[in-house]
């Protein structure tokens, strides 16, 4: 879906595990016409070479359980913060002041002294899957009840965000064995897609 919404623009996307691959082979094809290669998840991949470490963290679930994978979702231990140029702290919004206050407090106590900013999910606008090019005001949706389906890994942030901008709603968070399920439903109606 991001190549597909980022197909007017110069950006160029590239995916794979290995993202030295990826980087390189994209650099080969593209060249010159490659300024700047943004790499997500990409901090822990040591043998890198890079300008910039932007570490963001999601304020409804800063650290997970505090575990590494496999045990969590983090990749690297919270002193990693120390290396980062760049701390953006999302969801700001969602979270209490003095839940932001533990957030800061937890990444200076780790050693991280770079600047932090904060950000927050704005719905701008929806689109129709099957016309993604297509951009539709927020008011079209108000009077309606919709269906919001989400297959994200932490789906609260998308919740309040809709829950903020539109009317009732029906959610239905997927997971593996209901995507498929839920799928042939879908596919005879008209599915809107909010984008954040």
């Amino acid at each position: 879906m991001l190549r597909r919404r980022l197909s007017d623009t110069s950006a160029k996307i590239g995916v794979g595990p290995n993202r030295a691959a990826v980087a390189t082979s994209m650099l080969r094809k593209y060249g010159a016409q490659i300024g700047v290669a943004i790499l997500d998840d990409g901090m822990q991949h040591l043998s890198l070479l890079r300008d910039v470490d932007i570490v963001m963290i999601n304020a409804l679930n800063p650290w997970g359980n505090k575990h590494l994978i496999p045990r969590g979702p983090m990749r690297e231990p919270l002193t990693a913060l120390t290396r980062a140029h760049i701390l953006l702290i999302h969801h700001a919004n969602l979270v209490s002041q003095p839940q932001l206050k533990t957030i800061l407090s937890t990444v200076h106590d780790n050693g991280a002294t770079c600047p932090v900013f904060f950000s927050k999910l704005v719905p701008s606008h929806i689109f129709q899957v099957n016309q993604p090019m297509h951009r539709l005001p927020l008011h079209v949706l108000h009077g309606i009840i919709m269906l919001c389906v989400s297959a994200i890994g932490c789906p609260d942030a998308f919740i309040h965000s809709v829950q903020e901008v539109f009317p009732p709603f029906l959610f239905l968070s997927l997971c593996l064995q209901t995507f498929v399920l839920v799928l042939p439903i879908l596919k005879y109606g008209t599915m809107v897609v909010v984008r954040l």
